[in-house]
């Protein structure tokens, strides 16, 4: 026999702020049509002003667990990707172990930016596999709208706030590519890219957070790219190509980075399942998300194969497959 992580609840949660595209028609030069026809973004959700990620967070996880049909008690481990926590420290996950009454296991942050999710499911996957947990939340939480610079129509009418969560769980399997839960993950990074997304400002170099900065062209040229590659390599990984494919679940930054991944893979975008214009970038829990989102909606069924891919800032990309 061998031990998979795999999912056993999920969940999410969106701010009640809903904030349209003619939102921004006020102050900046943009227009729905402008922002549509470049992003697919048609509305995002913004936190309120005394909502935090953690805050987020705990509700999402609550909500996975109760799809799970698992308390908090039952809980070994809290993995949380964001790139914008309520404090340089202590974590998120240890705000959310405390706002869940979890009196036991453990908590840490992983910061990947867009690409965080993946990486956090990553390394609950490893939790679980090495025997350190059999139960693992696993959160996407963020609050962009607080990095913004709302003067750059570039950027600021991409982005939103969120959390989606995933309950992990180890279960026995027969080691075959048949098995639920993740059967394969390949991570990269590479620090020379930084300059095409980042935030100009931190702790150790200017003492304040800084606002978001992108090189929009240069990075969807190198998105497609990676993306590609990464959820190729993946699927190799168990002996599958993409005909083996029932699901992409991408990351949700733009609708023509998620079409143009989806074409060369040779996965028709029915196959695909789309939030952007909903929800805009969510970053890490952009595919969380989509993951409750595609249950929601009946899409994503026990049994399905599933391919989440995301790249951030770093730059950091990666790739899960896995078997609801």
């Amino acid at each position: 026999m061998t031990v998979r992580a795999v999912v056993q609840g999920v969940g999410h949660y969106l701010p009640e702020n809903v904030v349209p595209n003619s939102h921004f028609e006020k102050t900046l030069d943009t227009s729905d049509e402008w922002i549509q026809s470049r992003s697919g973004i048609e509305r995002r959700h913004f936190a309120a002003a005394d909502e935090t990620t953690s805050d987020m967070g705990i509700i999402a996880a609550r909500r996975a667990l109760a799809s799970a049909g698992l308390e908090p008690d039952d809980v070994d481990a809290v993995v949380v990707a964001t790139s914008t926590p309520d404090l340089t420290f202590p974590s998120v996950a240890t705000m959310v172990q405390a706002g869940l009454g979890m009196t036991q296991g453990f908590g840490f942050d992983v910061q990947a930016v867009c690409a965080g999710f993946v990486f956090a499911l990553t390394n609950a996957n490893a939790l679980i596999l090495s025997g350190q947990a059999k139960t693992v939340l696993v959160i996407g939480a963020e609050t962009f709208s607080r990095i913004m610079d709302w003067t750059d129509r570039s950027t600021c009418v991409l982005f939103g706030d969120g959390a989606g969560a995933i309950v992990l769980g180890a279960e026995n399997g027969k080691g075959t590519a048949d098995d639920r839960g993740v059967l394969s993950a390949d991570l990269n990074s590479d620090g020379r890219f930084r300059d095409m997304l980042f935030v100009d400002g931190g702790v150790s170099s200017t003492g304040h957070s800084g606002k978001l900065r992108m090189q929009g062209n240069p990075l969807f040229r190198q998105a497609v790219d990676k993306l590609t590659s990464t959820a190729h390599t993946a699927l190799s990984k168990i002996g599958l190509d993409d005909d083996a494919v029932d699901w992409i679940v991408p990351h949700q930054a733009n609708i023509r980075i998620i079409r143009g991944t989806a074409k060369k893979m040779g996965v028709p975008m029915e196959r695909v399942i789309v939030t952007v214009q909903d929800h805009g970038n969510t970053s890490a829990a952009s595919i969380p998300l989509a993951l409750s989102v595609g249950v929601e909606r009946g899409q994503i069924r026990q049994g399905d194969l599933l391919v989440t891919e995301a790249i951030g800032g770093g730059l950091a990309w990666g790739s899960v497959v896995l078997r609801w």
